[in-house]
This record gives C-alpha cells, sequence and structure tokens, in this order.
C-alpha cells in the first residue's frame, strides 16, 4: 500500500498544471509533532511506502525529521519534489535521513519548454543539478513527468534521457484537471491520444532497463493485460482502496485529484478514516458505472475516479470518459 502527504503549500516555482495549487505556505498546516503522529498512524494502517510531497516538500526545515520517523515507523520513504532545491548538501541529508528515493520532475528535454511549464526561468538547469547531486550522493532519483499535447512526442526520448542520467524508474502523469490544471485542460490527451500513448509507453519499456509506470491512466494495465505483460503492479487506479492523500492541512482524500475530503487528522486518528471512511469503502466495494462496469477489465484497471470525478459533475463512480474500451 502506497500514500502520499502534502506536507506543505509552499513552493519555489509556479507550475501550471499544479493539482496543489501551490506557492504560499498554509498557516493551519500540520506541525512536526503532528506529522510524527500521522506517519505512526499511517505505519500503523499498514502502508509501507509513504511519499513526501507538496508543494515543494524541501521547504519544509522538518522534512529529514520526518523522512527518518518514516523509515523508523518501517516504511519506505520517498519524495516528490521540482528538483531546484536539491543541493549537494540536501542529497547528502537526504540520504543520512533514510530517503529511499528522490521522485524529480523533468517535463521536457526542451529548456524553455520545461521552464515554460514549470512556471520559472531557470528551473530545467536547477533541476538538473540537482539530479547530478542525487548522483554523487548515491541517492536513487526517478523522473517524473507530466504528459500534456505539450510534450507527448518526446515521453519516450525523456525515458531515454531518464536511463542516461542515471534514474531507476520514469513515472508519467497523465494530466487530471485539478488545481491549475483546470486552466490547461484543453491539452489533457484525449481518448485516441490517450491509448496511442499509453501502447507507445509499454513497447517502450521492453526496450529500456528501468521501470516504466503510466500514472491517473490505469488503462495501461488493461493493455498490459491483454498483452500478456508481467508487471509488479495489481491494478491501474488505486484511490481509497490501497492508496490515498493527506493534504497540508491534515484532510484526507482518495487521491490528490479527487477533491472530497473525507475527514481530519487533527479529528480522527488516520487508520480509523482509512477504515471507516463511507465513500472509501464505496470505492473498494461498489461497482463503477458505464464503459467501466462493462468492459471486464475493472479489476485490474478501475478508470480513473479523479477523471470521472471531474466529467461526470461529481460521480466519481462514473465511467473513465477518455477511454473507449467497452462502450
Amino acid at each position: 500500500m502506497i500514500i502520499s502527504w502534502n506536507t506543505t503549500q509552499a513552493c519555489n516555482i509556479n507550475c501550471i498544471h499544479c493539482y496543489r495549487d501551490a506557492g504560499t505556505k498554509r498557516s493551519d498546516e500540520l506541525n512536526t509533532q503532528e506529522g510524527k503522529n500521522l506517519l505512526t498512524q499511517i505505519a500503523r494502517a499498514g502502508f509501507k511506502i509513504m511519499i513526501l510531497s507538496g508543494g515543494e516538500p524541501l521547504l519544509r526545515p522538518d522534512i529529514y525529521e520526518l523522512i527518518s520517523h518514516a523509515k523508523s515507523c518501517g516504511m519506505r520513504p520517498v519524495i516528490g519534489t521540482n528538483g531546484t532545491l536539491i543541493t549537494k548538501e540536501a542529497a547528502v541529508n537526504l540520504k543520512a535521513a533514510g530517503l529511499a528515493v528522490a521522485g524529480i520532475s523533468i517535463d521536457s528535454l526542451d529548456q524553455s519548454t520545461h521552464d515554460h511549464f514549470r512556471g520559472c526561468s531557470g528551473a530545467w538547469e536547477q533541476t538538473l543539478s540537482g539530479i547530478e547531486s542525487c548522483r554523487e550522493a548515491g541517492l536513487p532519483f526517478q523522473i517524473h513527468t507530466t504528459v500534456t499535447s505539450y510534450n507527448e512526442q518526446e515521453i519516450t526520448e525523456i525515458t531515454d534521457r531518464a536511463v542516461k542520467l542515471g534514474a531507476i524508474a520514469h513515472h508519467i502523469f497523465f494530466l487530471v484537471p485539478t488545481g491549475r490544471g483546470k486552466d490547461i485542460e484543453d491539452t489533457s490527451l484525449k481518448t485516441a491520444q490517450y491509448e496511442a500513448l499509453l501502447e507507445h509507453i509499454l513497447d517502450k519499456q521492453s526496450q529500456v532497463p528501468i521501470e516504466l509506470k503510466p500514472t491517473c491512466a490505469p488503462q495501461f494495465m488493461r493493455i498490459a493485460t491483454q498483452r500478456g505483460m508481467k508487471t509488479r503492479f495489481t491494478k491501474g487506479c488505486l484511490a481509497g482502496t490501497s492508496y490515498c492523500v493527506i493534504l497540508p492541512n491534515g484532510d484526507v482524500q482518495p487521491c490528490p485529484y479527487l477533491p472530497i475530503a473525507v475527514g481530519n487528522v487533527r479529528k480522527m486518528d488516520f487508520d480509523d478514516i482509512w477504515q471507516q471512511s463511507t465513500l472509501f469503502n464505496e470505492l473498494r466495494n461498489q461497482p463503477l458505472k458505464g464503459g467501466c462496469a462493462n468492459c471486464g477489465y475493472d479489476q485490474v484497471c478501475g478508470g480513473c475516479r479523479a477523471r470521472a470525478y471531474y466529467y461526470a459533475d461529481g460521480d466519481y463512480m462514473a465511467e473513465e470518459p477518455w477511454c473507449a474500451y467497452g462502450r
């Protein structure tokens, strides 16, 4: 089981797709002790992989303490970062704290395109410097890329660059219109583009030595199953079933892109929220609707619940809008 904690709303750059609409720190963010209590409860609930993200997690002065505590609880701590703040000292400190992997964002091989997407001139160079700092410190890292029509033609080229840089994986995030991502909804891949890129990514997997993981595109599991491909993954969309997210103020959501709070860890222990949430139990036990109910791959795919929510007027059990299979 895997979980994310958006540790802060603060960020040093202004990405045009940011699902958290990050920038300024919230006044009600969980403090260090609250964060450590949360991590203890998350481990108690059975989660094994702890993603510390943001905003930009490296803007939290206590991030090393939180990483260390997550590891002491028996979890595998990783971070999701834009990479611009990973100095040589930071990389050494992250590894010493027990960080397993740094997930670092690269959205284009063209510097100006990447900087535009990240809303920050110079972000490309700073990110590459952060990657080099990880390499020198011996800290494993993987590359994260958000797909839009801006960069869909270069996704597998970014994979090749990730291999050359020494990354252990390339995780490819398909845009879901939440936060500032709503402003660029028209750049999200629709049905034919969506399917074609997933096919292309799975073709590429057989050509490279690192893991490729489409995210917020659960149909990759249906395609892999149809091809007889073996993966370490068991299902495409994990929202509310074996994954959820905690926001900076302690609100719990099924995923970062499905903006429905099911509880708050200041009012109720996380492990109790995880077990008792009506919405979570609906996602775990109720049948999906439309094409997602008819395709025969609902148990390995599940359709993107956040995309269904956005395009079906809040119905998170509706069919995945950009998948034509099963209709």
